[in-house]
């Protein structure tokens, strides 16, 4: 997948610990779903009762801390049903400060009479080994909804997961949050705030269940950047919107969606408490990383073998842009075709006809394009002959545009998605197992 680059921004190595003053760590504490063996003769499942099988190990526990007290915003899931991390997290942010983050991969704590005590116990015994406030602490989990998840395994791994802490640890931590995802996602960038350096950097992780509005992902951002705990909330709640909010790889959107960001100040840049020069260059930051983090998100979508991006231009509000390219990326039908190299136009104009928006079809121009070139196929509302051979070369590239002009206004917005394959369905028919 290209990276998307902008040039007042440089990217750099570290992920989440690229800015100064955060380490991270991950370790394998053995959680297991719930849905594997039993010892047999209680019936009692093994991963409850925190008992390893010997099944591959895989980190499934992280951390990240920061030095100091950060200002810290987030975003959460839309989705009625919420984990318990998500409340514990609200609760714990009020302030607009944060100082460590924990999460746990293959049990997502959601839908479990206990799941506020263990999302609280989570926090508790990460305090506890910090030596911070239980307030500061943001929790979150992924994985298997509706199942309990099992504090000991969780416990016995703290005192490891916390002498592990190093300002290395983003590959550990980065695969400790992996589900069904099949490659690393996380970036980092450089950029100047007067004469200061700085730098944001982040991960995530996010293969199925992807769906706006917060399209499923944990993602965790940080920055030494100086900024207020509001323009904070701001910066990353505007930026959202137009990345993570505009991915879809399935239509479903998860109970457990979280994004977050802390802010150290390490950089020793004045405070950024206006909507100034500097705020525009923090978000310029923010927008290259989530930007990039969502495009990584919708190419690992599960099963998927093309990343597709639909750039929808020409509309008359940015809201009917942003309505259409959605539409477009969403249908199950489009996405089967673009995994068979199908230059089936009407799948995208029947999208775009359920669309939830006003335009008009008899304006509305479609074009196909990759690497390998760029073809029209529809112009003024009516197909358009082509070359089908070369439209089947330009869609075999595992990177796809698809370029609408709606031709009634100056307004645009992208979208990003993949194409719908065999394995999505090998892959969610046995989850658990």
């Amino acid at each position: 997948m290209k990276i998307q680059s902008f040039p007042d921004y440089k990217f750099v190595n570290g992920g989440v610990c690229a800015a100064r003053g955060f380490r991270a760590n991950g370790v394998c504490c053995g959680l297991k779903h719930q849905a594997l063996p039993t010892d047999g003769i209680s019936g009692q499942n093994l991963a409850a009762n925190g008992i390893e099988d010997n099944a591959p190990k895989k980190n499934d526990l992280a951390m990240i801390v920061a030095e100091k007290s950060c200002a810290a915003a987030a975003v959460y899931t839309q989705n009625k049903v919420k984990g318990a991390p998500i409340q514990v997290t609200k609760e714990h942010l009020k302030d607009g400060y944060a100082q460590a983050v924990i999460v746990n991969s293959v049990n997502a704590n959601t839908c479990n009479a206990d799941g506020a005590e263990k999302a609280n116990a989570m926090c508790r015994l990460a305090a506890k080994a910090l030596k911070l406030n239980e307030n500061d602490i943001i929790v979150a989990s992924t994985g298997v909804i509706g199942q309990i998840l099992p504090i000991e395994p969780i416990r016995r791994a703290i005192p490891e997961l916390v002498d592990g802490l190093s300002a290395d640890g983003n590959t550990e931590a980065m695969h400790a949050i992996m589900t069904t995802d099949t490659r690393e996602k996380e970036l980092a960038v450089s950029f100047r705030i007067g004469k200061k350096i700085c730098r944001l950097g982040g991960m995530l992780k996010g293969s199925g269940m992807i769906h706006p509005n917060m399209a499923t992902t944990l993602t965790f951002l940080t920055t030494d950047c100086a900024i207020s705990p509001a323009l904070l909330q701001q910066a990353l709640s505007d930026v959202v919107r137009v990345t993570l909010n505009r991915v879809s790889v399935d239509g479903d959107q998860s109970t457990n969606d979280m994004v977050c960001i802390m802010a150290s100040g390490l950089a020793d840049n004045d405070e950024i408490n206006t909507e100034n020069a500097d705020y525009a260059a923090f978000r310029g930051a923010l927008y290259t990383v989530m930007l990039n983090l969502a495009r990584m998100c919708a190419a690992d979508g599960e099963g998927a073998t093309k990343l597709i991006e639909c750039v929808v231009s020409g509309a008359d509000t940015e809201e009917v842009a942003e309505t259409v390219a959605k539409s477009i990326i969403e249908s199950s039908l489009f996405k089967a075709a673009m995994f068979g190299a199908d230059a089936n136009w009407g799948r995208i104009a029947c999208a775009m006809g359920y669309a939830d928006c006003d335009f008009d079809i008899s304006k509305v121009s479609v074009d196909l394009a990759s690497e390998k070139g760029r073809i029209t196929v529809a112009r003024d509302g009516f197909g358009v002959p082509f070359s089908e051979e070369l439209a089947k070369e330009i869609l075999l590239e595992d990177e796809i545009q698809v370029l609408v002009f709606l031709n009634s206004g100056e307004c645009s917005a992208a979208a990003w998605g993949c194409d719908l394959t065999y394995d999505y369905v090998k892959i969610n028919g046995d989850y658990r197992s």
